[in-house]
Parts: structure tokens; C-alpha cells; sequence
């Protein structure tokens, strides 16, 4: 390990570790170019194989970037989806990224350090950073965007340029060091360790920006939320933004284990998928639809207002038919294929909206990022695997025997570090703090 990371490990302040060296080369979990067509003609894409651990380059930073020292990162399916090189691979993103010259270049490599999460230590400021500082701990916000944009100034999202951190740029989270815009960091919620911290960022933000920021559904007290793939990080972070809003939270879910996980975490609705044959192939949507409004109508007696869906090919023509009129469906995703095919019927002459989001604005991040430091919002981690293991935490997101989020340690040597606010820790209680490890959320 190198000499700053030892610095960061052993709690150096920030005066000491301005003056020990960035290093060179440093470890993370990357892809290589020269191995993006090992799974062609392959029925399974284990990502066990195609990612690796080892050493890359460190780039320079820009002026507006700073370097952190990653104590922690997490699996999402961005992961999964880059390391099978599916729907391209991303050495595509980062080369037409490349083409933009000046810094830009630097993403442009033969390796692609992936990772949309993160949570560590501030060790380098770029010299037009100005927020943030040496030993800062942070997390980082998921997207990536140009704040000379005419448009980020509206909204972030709408920059031409805005890319997924670590899925569309280089050196992203999951590795010794990350590099990260400035205006992508948060303040890292003191009460979390620096495991839950690092599995809240992408999965968290995006859900707020899908049902409480401006752009998204607006979900209010008495909303009914059909949630698809509750269990997940997205999904499980849906549940508990449902129901802090005053909504009910409906969730579904392809397993027994997982719908006990989520009454637990206080979905007030839990429908296994399985019992109800949505699965079924040949099925009419409508029908499956009907079957599904049935169970819905039986447990709160209406139509849901929204639906999130990020599944897509095998659920959204269902959502659209399920919502109530007037009703909303907001996707993010589309984990089971891209092309969705559904009855337009059932959406314009029943007043339906459909909302594309994607990722959160930095201000929908800020605000998120609040509601882990209030306790208003729980993290989500089943697991954790050491960074060299990463490969068997994406597997387990991968074929979906997952619940919440799995986490990776980086420079972390065990889990648990990080800490420091023990004192509103221990208001808020381990058994909210940890409802997927536990298996209790009180209240």
C-alpha cells in the first residue's frame, strides 16, 4: 500500500497528508479494452471474469476536481452492465469523451476504473476548488456534468454533457482513489460508516429525483406507489421516500426472503410476483395488469397513483395499464430490455404521463444526502465484500440474489470505520441504521 494511503488509514490530518505523495499507479477494479469481446457468443457474461484488480494509472487533476482516498464503495447494476460490455462497451463513452481534448483526454485509456459510489477522504484539490479541502470526508453524487452548460444552470440533467460518474468517466469508485468534480461532493453523513455511506449515493438520489424533486412525480401524503423491484437499492430507498412523504408503498418482488425483507423495512404492501404468475410468458399485459390491480385494489381499496419502474421490457406495458387515470410512471431503467412495447390506449385516453429521469441534479443530491444526516433516511446494505472480491459482489447483483445494496471495502480495512458522530448514531439506533443486516426498522 502506498505511503498516502497508510496516511489516510492512520488518521493523518490534513497538513500531513498535503505533504505525502500522490502515487503513481494505485489499485482499483477496472476493465480492460483489450477484453471486450470475451463474452461474444457467451450465454452468461459472469462479470467475474471481465473485471479486474490490479493497478492503473493515476491521472492529473483538472482544476476543478479533487482526489479522495475511497474508504468504501458499492455494486450497482451501472457495474454489472459495464463489465458485461452490454449495450456497448464503455471504452466507447470514454473515447468519444476523449475526443473533447484538454482533460478530457485523461478518460480516454486502456483500462476503465468503474464505480458510481463512493464515500472517503479529501487528499487533493484541484486549484479553482474552492468548497472543499485536505481531509474533508465526503460521498460523491452520481452525475457528471459541464457547470459551464448554459442548462446545468436549470437543471443539471439537462446538460448535454452529463454522464453517469464511473459508468461514462474513468476513475470512478471502486478502487484506492477516485476522482471526482467538485461539484459532484456531499459532506459525508457523520453518523454512517463508511460502507453505508458509500451505498447510498446513485441509488438514493436517483429515487428522489424520480418521486420528490420538481422533476419527478411529486409523490404526496396519500399517493399510492407501486414500486417494481422493491428489494433493490433503488427500490428499497423508494420505499422509505413513500413513506416519509405520507404515501403507501407498494412494493413487488420476485422472492419470499425479499418480501420479508421489505415488510420489515415498512413497505406497507408487499406482492410476490411469483405467486401472482407475472412472470408467465405469452400473457396479455392487460390481463396481468388486471391481475395485478386486483391484489392492489384488495389491500388499499384504489388504483395507484405512480408506478417506478425501472425493469422495463417485462413490466412496463403493466405499469401503464395499472396506474390510475391520471396516473404517472417514472422509469429510470430498463433491466429486463430497452424496447418496451405497451397498449398507447391506456395512456392517452386515460390521461396518463409517462416521466423519463435519470441520476439527480446537485441540488436533488444535496437534499438527499440531508435525509441520511437527519435519519430520515436508512442505508440499505446486505453485504460487503473486500475490494478484491469485487467481482462476487457484482455477481450477486448480477443474477439478483441481492437484497438492498452490497457494498465494497476499499482502503477500509474492516467494516464499521468511519464514524464520527457516535452520539446521533446512537439517537437514531442501529436497527433503523441497518434494516437489511438486522432485520428490523423500527418505527
Amino acid at each position: 500500500m502506498d505511503a498516502l494511503a497508510e496516511a489516510v488509514i492512520s488518521g493523518a490530518p490534513p497538513s500531513e497528508l498535503e505533504n505525502v505523495a500522490v502515487p503513481g499507479l494505485y489499485t482499483a477494479a477496472h476493465l480492460r479494452k483489450d477484453q471486450v469481446e470475451i463474452f461474444r457468443g457467451v450465454a452468461d457474461k459472469d462479470v467475474r471474469k471481465s473485471l479486474n484488480v490490479g493497478q492503473v494509472r493515476m491521472p492529473r487533476l483538472a482544476p476543478d476536481e479533487v482526489l479522495i482516498a475511497t474508504m468504501a464503495g458499492s455494486v450497482s447494476h451501472d457495474t454489472v452492465s459495464a463489465a458485461t460490455f452490454e449495450p456497448r462497451p464503455t471504452f466507447d463513452l470514454l473515447g468519444r469523451l476523449g475526443e473533447q481534448g484538454g482533460f478530457d483526454r485523461r478518460h480516454d485509456q486502456d483500462f476503465h476504473a468503474i464505480g458510481s459510489d463512493a464515500a472517503g477522504v479529501i487528499v487533493r484539490v484541484g486549484s479553482s476548488v474552492r468548497r472543499w479541502k485536505v481531509g474533508d470526508h465526503v460521498v460523491v453524487a452520481g452525475a457528471w456534468v459541464d457547470s459551464q452548460e448554459p442548462g446545468t444552470h436549470m437543471d443539471g440533467m439537462l446538460s448535454t454533457e452529463q454522464r453517469t460518474w464511473g459508468l461514462e468517466t474513468n476513475y470512478g469508485g471502486l478502487g484506492h482513489y477516485s476522482v471526482a468534480r467538485a461539484d459532484q461532493i456531499l459532506p459525508k453523513p457523520p453518523h454512517l460508516t463508511w460502507e453505508e455511506a458509500a451505498s447510498g449515493t446513485l441509488c438514493a438520489t436517483t429515487a428522489y429525483r424520480m418521486l420528490v424533486g420538481e422533476h419527478g412525480a411529486r409523490v404526496k401524503q396519500g399517493d399510492i406507489v407501486l414500486i417494481w423491484g422493491a428489494a433493490g437499492g433503488l427500490g428499497s430507498f423508494a420505499v422509505q421516500l413513500v413513506r416519509n412523504a405520507g404515501g403507501i408503498a407498494v412494493g413487488v418482488v420476485s422472492s419470499e426472503e425479499k418480501a420479508r425483507r421489505l415488510a420489515e423495512l415498512g413497505c406497507d404492501v408487499v406482492i410476490n410476483r411469483s405467486e401472482l404468475g407475472l412472470d408467465e410468458p405469452g400473457r396479455d399485459t392487460a390481463e396481468l395488469g388486471r391481475r395485478l390491480g386486483k391484489v392492489i385494489r384488495r389491500e388499499v381499496g384504489e388504483d395507484p397513483h405512480i408506478a417506478v419502474d425501472t425493469t422495463g421490457r417485462a413490466t412496463f406495458g403493466i405499469s401503464v395499464f395499472v396506474v390510475r387515470r391520471g396516473g404517472v410512471v417514472v422509469t429510470c431503467g430498463s433491466g429486463s430490455g430497452d424496447w418496451h412495447h405497451f397498449d398507447n390506449r391506456y395512456l392517452w385516453m386515460n390521461l396518463k404521463r409517462v416521466i423519463g429521469s435519470n441520476v439527480a441534479n446537485y441540488q436533488e443530491a444535496w437534499d438527499c444526502n440531508r435525509l441520511f444526516t437527519l435519519g430520515r433516511l436508512s442505508p440499505v446494505l446486505s453485504r460487503t465484500f473486500p475490494l478484491a472480491d469485487v467481482g462476487e459482489a457484482a455477481r450477486l447483483v448480477q443474477t439478483n440474489q441481492h437484497v438492498g445494496k452490497v457494498g465494497v471495502l476499499c482502503l477500509a480495512a474492516e467494516e464499521g470505520l468511519g464514524v464520527t458522530d457516535p452520539g446521533l448514531r446512537a439517537r437514531i439506533g442501529e436497527r433503523k441504521l441497518t434494516p437489511f443486516r438486522s432485520g428490523a426498522l423500527a418505527g
